[in-house]
C-alpha cells in the first residue's frame, strides 16, 4: 500500500474537491445563468455583512476592490477542503469572478458552509492581486482577518491593513481565523 505525505493528501484532497464542485458550462446561455447566480449571492452577501458588522459599509466604500465569496463550502472526514465561486467588485460593480479552494489534513469531520469577503484597501494589493494567474493568501500577501469585538465593530489596527478579510458562517463572524495557503484563481469560463 502506497503512504501518502501530508502534502500529498492535502493535494488529492484538494484536487477530489475541486472536481467534484466544478461543472462545466455548455454555452453562453449556461454561463449567462452562473453569472447572475453569483451576482444574486454576492448581493445577499454583502446585505448580511452590512446588517451584521457595523462601519462594515465604511470599509467597503473605501476599499478598492472586494471579493465576495457569498458559499464556501468546507467538507471531509480527516482529509478535507474547501471550494466556493465570487466575484470581484470595483465601486459595486462585479469586474471578474474567481474561485476559492484549500484543502486540509486533520480532525475533520463533516461539512460547513461560509462566506467569505476581501477588502483590497490600497491600489497596490489589488492590482497585484488582479495581476496574479493564481493569488494565495498569506504567500502572495498577508490577509488580516477582521477581528470583531462584543459590539461587532471593527478594530482600527484591522481598518489600516493592505488586505482585510471576514469570515462569516451561519453563527456569525469567526475569529482567530487564518485564510493562509487559500487560493483564489480567476474564472475564465464567465
Amino acid at each position: 500500500m502506497m503512504m501518502l505525505n501530508r502534502r500529498e493528501l492535502i493535494l488529492v484532497a484538494g484536487t477530489t474537491l475541486v472536481a467534484g464542485c466544478s461543472t462545466s458550462t455548455g454555452g453562453t446561455a449556461d454561463a449567462d445563468a452562473k453569472r447572475r447566480e453569483i451576482e444574486a449571492a454576492v448581493d445577499n452577501a454583502m446585505a448580511e455583512l452590512y446588517k451584521e458588522a457595523p462601519g462594515s459599509r465604511e470599509l467597503v466604500d473605501k476599499a478598492r476592490g472586494v471579493l465576495v465569496f457569498p458559499k464556501v463550502v468546507s467538507a471531509g472526514f480527516v482529509v478535507g477542503g474547501s471550494y466556493g465561486q465570487g466575484a470581484l467588485r470595483k465601486g459595486g460593480t462585479t469586474t471578474s469572478y474567481y474561485s476559492v479552494g484549500s484543502g486540509s489534513v486533520g480532525l475533520l469531520a463533516g461539512a460547513q458552509s461560509k462566506a467569505m469577503y476581501l477588502l483590497f484597501m490600497t491600489a497596490e494589493a489589488l492590482q497585484k492581486f488582479e495581476a496574479s494567474q493564481g493569488w494565495t493568501a498569506g504567500a502572495d500577501a498577508s490577509v488580516v482577518v477582521a477581528n470583531l469585538g462584543a459590539n461587532a465593530n471593527i478594530d482600527t489596527k484591522t481598518a489600516q491593513q493592505p488586505i482585510i478579510g471576514f469570515v462569516r458562517s451561519n453563527a456569525g463572524f469567526m475569529a482567530n481565523l487564518s485564510l493562509d495557503g487559500t487560493k483564489f484563481n480567476k474564472l475564465t469560463t464567465l
